[in-house]
Order: structure tokens, then C-alpha cells, then sequence
């Protein structure tokens, strides 16, 4: 047990370091999705807004996973280490590293295309983000971060069921993806679907015990679909 947590910390502190050389830092990972039960009402039967993710930080591979396979493995160790964190600073920490992992697609052309349509949605320019976003699924339909960012500008656009597609389809590529099931896990509790919603925030918890919110809305859906067969 010694062994491995002193080898996750410094994995943990391998990523940071990444992090830093290639321009990211911690406070520059907001989330991607809302935090729950923090969702803002409804305006004119709209569905609750989410903040838009961050824009991808610089282009870089020092120090984060050089294939697939170190990438898979990295990821793995870290959502262990999260699930069995003791306080909510460590779960952020490693949260934090897991996100940067997400971000570096090991390709300095979906780098490009990422940052490019994040620009775009910074801008407000949900059209071009959307076609950049398209073109980076095609070439890289297992680059799990492209369908959950994809997903968000479906959503602005209003295009709900489009949006559930895309974070399913990143769900399907990583079951792990805190934030992909966190957003799912919104949508579904606005449109009604409560008791999927439920099952979507259980599942973050026990990814993520320590993700804001997500306790509170277990134990008020529970509650809203009592007797209904959980």
C-alpha cells in the first residue's frame, strides 16, 4: 500500500509538472459541466446553462503519457487514487491531473483543431467550434475530451438529444469521465428523466466522492423517485 501511494504521488507530481511546461495550471481547469446543484433556473423552457470548458492549454507532451497504452495506464491509476481519496484538497488534486491527461491527445493536429474550436466557443462562434469539433471526431474518434466538448456546443445550441449522443459516445470511449457524467447526469434531471439521472450521479460518487453538489442531488432524487421502482 506504501509502495503504490508513494508511486501515485509521483505520478501526480510527473503531471503537474507537465502541466506546467506546457502552460497549464490548475486554475486554469474550470470545469466543463456545472457544478451540481448549482444550475441556474430555466429561462423560456431552455435547458439550465453550462459553463463552456476551458480553452486547451498550450501544445506540449513533457512529462504526460507518450502512447496510448502509458496513457491508459496513467488514467487508471489516477481514478483509482480518486475514489479512495481521504479529503477533498487530494480528490481536487488528482482530479486536476486526470483533467490535464484528458486535454493531451498525443497528436499536435487535434491539439490545433482543439484549441481552435475552444477559441471559437470562447468567441461565441458555436457554428465554426462545432465543424472544427466534427473534423476532430473524424480523425480521432477515440479522443474521449472532443465528444464530451462537442456535446457542450450542442447544447448551446440547444440541441439536446445531440448533446446526451456525444456524452454517452465519450462515456462509452471512458467510463470514468467525471465531468461527461456530471453533465449527463444534469440534462437528464432537467428533462425529466430522473431516475436515469440518479443512476448517472451515483455513478460520479463513486468516481468522485468528493465532487461538489453530487450527494445532495442523490438523496433529493432518491427521494423524487421513491416507490417508483429505483
Amino acid at each position: 500500500m506504501v509502495g503504490l501511494t508513494l508511486r501515485l504521488t509521483s505520478l501526480l507530481a510527473a503531471v503537474a509538472v507537465g502541466a506546467c511546461l506546457i502552460g497549464g495550471t490548475p486554475g486554469t481547469l474550470a470545469q466543463t459541466q456545472p457544478t451540481p446543484g448549482e444550475t441556474p433556473a430555466p429561462k423560456d423552457g431552455q435547458p439550465p446553462a453550462i459553463a463552456p470548458p476551458p480553452p486547451q492549454a498550450k501544445r506540449g507532451s513533457a512529462a504526460l503519457p507518450k502512447t496510448p497504452e502509458e496513457r491508459e495506464k496513467t488514467l487508471s491509476d489516477l481514478y483509482a487514487l480518486l475514489a479512495t481519496a481521504d479529503d477533498e484538497d487530494s480528490a481536487k488534486a488528482i482530479a486536476e491531473a486526470i483533467e490535464r491527461i484528458w486535454l493531451h491527445s498525443g497528436s499536435p493536429t487535434i491539439d490545433l483543431l482543439m484549441e481552435r474550436s475552444m477559441k471559437a466557443v470562447t468567441e461565441k462562434n458555436q457554428e465554426l467550434a462545432l465543424k472544427l469539433l466534427d473534423h476532430i471526431v473524424e480523425l480521432a474518434p477515440d479522443f474521449t475530451e472532443a465528444w464530451n466538448r462537442r456535446a457542450y456546443v450542442h447544447f448551446v445550441r440547444n440541441e439536446i438529444e445531440l448533446a446526451l449522443g456525444d456524452l454517452r459516445r465519450a462515456l462509452a470511449l471512458d467510463p470514468n469521465h467525471f465531468k461527461a457524467l456530471d453533465g449527463l447526469g444534469q440534462i437528464l434531471r432537467e428533462i425529466g428523466q430522473k431516475k436515469a439521472a440518479l443512476k448517472a450521479f451515483k455513478q460520479l460518487l463513486e468516481i468522485h466522492p468528493y465532487w461538489s453538489g453530487a450527494q445532495q442531488l442523490v438523496d433529493e432524487l432518491a427521494r423524487e423517485v421513491e416507490g417508483q421502482g429505483i
